[in-house]
């Protein structure tokens, strides 16, 4: 289902694709997160994504109008977990929250792996 935005000149449609494309720039751009995660059901591993496919690290669900998103992402070895899970899902729902005009209900975060950073 798609968001929707009303405004004095008609309705705005908001695919849930463009919003988890924004929520994994937000995602990566927070300290000690590495990087978005995908899960391969062939082979059982997790991937570190690429810049270009943040939007696959993120499953985006609206209902009424409220978003709820899962974040699948890595982390940087030697941090604070809960720290860093806690900036994460503020930071991410703050900003979506600004960008879309919708707000973001629930947010999850699995965190898929730790990844060391030179």
């Amino acid at each position: 289902m798609k968001g929707i935005m009303n405004s004095e000149y008609g309705n705005i449609l908001i695919d849930p694709d463009v919003i988890a494309t924004y929520a994994g720039s937000v995602a990566v751009g927070c300290f000690g997160i590495v990087g978005m995660a995908a899960y391969s059901v062939k082979d059982g591993l997790v991937h570190l994504l690429k810049r270009d496919g943040l939007k696959y690290g993120i499953n985006v669900k609206i209902e009424d109008n409220k978003i709820s998103m899962t974040i699948h992402c890595i982390v940087a070895y030697g941090v604070s977990i809960l720290a860093v899970t806690d900036n994460l899902i503020e930071s991410v729902q703050y900003k979506v929250q600004q960008f879309t005009g919708m707000e973001v209900a629930k947010i999850d975060v699995l965190v898929e792996g730790i990844r060391v950073i030179d």
